[in-house]
């Protein structure tokens, strides 16, 4: 007898807990019959990079051919930019695509992985997927407790995930605390260094991450064309690392894993100064309207250095996230990544940030003193 599907999946496949994608704005608008604003996604609210749309557009004419499987052309910009070798650089399909090709790189059966609670679930997910044991530490304070993870470390452990900024606290921590961090742990471990929303910080302390591959450190960082170029929906980031660690990845990269189109887009974007601009000052804008708002309904938040907020509700958030989505609205609930009684808000555009804000005052109930944190009313809407 045929063995069934179930028999035949490994069991350490079975258990994972797939990757819960945004809801699309096209459904929700198809489903509720209303005009909708998305700020579930941590989305470029001012679109892509014109630039990038203008060469997409040019590329599209050679889509029947097969793009350049190395992308020589925008590993090569990126290597002038940042004074790195060709070698020293890989591209991926989004920083999601890189982030599980490490693990399948380093991780075997008996090996562990390491990460913190509270972060992107595609560290969870490729640790486990690859086979090998899931170390998970408390947050602290909402971030990364760098000093924890360094201790988690054993003779065991080979690859170890940092978010910096952390998605979807925003909390960072500094260059030096992760110096810090990379003298402890061994040198037979290789760092993770997910920098998705490097752009939009301001802060001489946030990063040396690029010199530390420069001294030879087994670090592998992560960066990504989704957020501040707008380019999300082509699928497009690199990794700055170890040559020998790249030559490693490479043996097991999906050949042809980013399209021409992205590849155009991309190197186009990296001239777009005006869009990275535009888009730096509408994200602190945006946060700095979301906080003024909240703090004008009574409502609390963690600080972020990243292009969204994390807003803590003190009740369970699928109930008010559900009211909001009735009210065209989307925001993205967090109990699937630990934090039952939070939203995580994308710093849109003013408008947007209004009818969120509108919204949420409307769902939340009034007290004499103004709105207090609690279950959405009855006007919210059904759950779902």
């Amino acid at each position: 007898m045929a063995k069934s599907i179930h028999e035949l999946v490994p069991g350490f496949i079975r258990e994972l807990d797939p990757y819960v994608p945004g809801k699309p704005i096209e459904e929700v608008e198809r489903e509720l019959k209303l005009h909708a604003v998305k700020l579930a996604s941590n989305e470029n609210p001012l679109g892509p990079s014109p630039l990038g749309v203008e060469a997409a557009h040019k590329a599209l004419g050679d889509a029947n051919r097969y793009p350049d499987g190395g992308g020589h052309y925008l590993r090569e910009k990126l290597a002038a930019r940042l004074g790195m070798r060709m070698n020293q650089l890989i591209l991926g399909g989004g920083s999601t695509e890189l982030i599980d090709l490490a693990a399948r790189t380093l991780l075997n059966h008996g090996d562990e992985g390491a990460t913190s609670a509270g972060s992107f679930p595609m560290y969870y997910i490729s640790i486990r997927a690859a086979g090998a044991g899931l170390v998970v530490v408390p947050q602290r304070e909402h971030a990364f407790d760098l000093e924890a993870l360094a201790c988690a470390v054993t003779p065991r452990t080979k690859l170890v995930y940092l978010a910096n900024p952390n998605n979807p606290t925003g909390t960072m921590f500094t260059a030096d605390a992760l110096d810090a961090f990379l003298v402890r742990v061994s040198d037979s471990v290789v760092t993770v260094l997910d920098e998705a929303y490097y752009e939009y910080i301001d802060r001489p302390d946030y990063s040396r991450s690029i010199e530390c591959v420069r001294q030879g450190r087994n670090l592998l960082v992560l960066r990504t064309f989704s957020k501040v170029y707008g380019l999300a929906g082509l699928r497009i980031g690199y990794a700055i690392g170890p040559a020998a660690l790249l030559a490693e990845m490479n043996k097991v990269r999906s050949p042809f894993n980013t399209s021409g189109v992205a590849q155009a887009a991309a190197l186009a974007a990296l001239d777009d100064a005006e869009h990275v601009r535009r888009s730096i000052a509408s994200n602190r804008a945006g946060l700095a309207q979301l906080s003024e708002g909240l703090a004008a309904l009574g409502v609390q938040h963690v600080p972020s250095a990243g292009n969204f907020l994390l807003i803590e509700l003190d009740t369970d958030a699928k109930p008010v996230a559900d009211a909001l989505l009735h009210r065209g609205v989307i925001v993205r609930p967090m109990g699937w990544m630990g934090f039952p009684d939070a939203i995580r808000v994308t710093a849109g555009t003013r408008p947007e940030i209004e009818k969120f804000l509108d919204a949420l005052g409307q769902v939340l109930p009034r007290s004499p003193k103004g709105v207090t944190r609690g279950r959405p009313e009855a006007s919210g809407g059904p759950g779902r």
